[in-house]
């Protein structure tokens, strides 16, 4: 049981770390053209 109480709030601590990351990356444009880049190199000469 002192088990859980200790690790459990770090697991939502670590949780919410990731998604405060993914959300901030989300805002700034991270993901936003995923398909371009590849193909730019193979019409590039």
């Amino acid at each position: 049981m002192n088990g859980i109480i200790f690790l459990l709030p770090i697991a939502l601590a670590l949780g919410a770390s990731f998604l405060v990351a993914f959300l901030f990356a989300v805002k700034n444009g991270q993901f936003d053209d995923l398909d371009d880049p590849p193909e730019r190199i193979l019409r590039e000469e």
